[in-house]
């Protein structure tokens, strides 16, 4: 089933709560479009890196944005007064279907 496009985001005011609520939604949302775990631990990594970056310039606010459209899925991190994180990758092709029947 192809997937639609969606935008989700997140105000994050307590960097303590950053790396692992963050890293697990990162996951979840990777997986439910259809990236393979390889790609999910680059795209989290990056993403820890990118959130811990924020905290040591001593940051303790931050937004995070998921969106999905046109075939992308861009990941933005954004800190006040930092230049913003982001990372766009091609959203993974739908799995094969096995002829009409739903339930196979």
């Amino acid at each position: 089933m192809p997937i639609d496009d969606f935008f989700f985001a997140l105000e994050l005011s307590d960097e303590s709560s950053f790396d692992s609520m963050v890293a697990d939604l990162a996951g979840t949302v990777l997986g439910h479009v259809g990236f393979p775990p390889a790609a999910i631990a680059e795209l989290t990594s990056s993403l820890r890196g990118a959130l811990s970056a924020g905290v040591r310039r001593g940051q303790h606010k931050c937004d995070v944005r998921f969106r999905a459209h046109s075939g992308e899925l861009r990941i933005v991190v954004s800190f006040p007064g930092l230049t913003d994180w982001h990372a766009t990758r091609a959203l993974p092709p739908p799995p094969p279907t096995h002829g009409d029947d739903a339930s196979v």
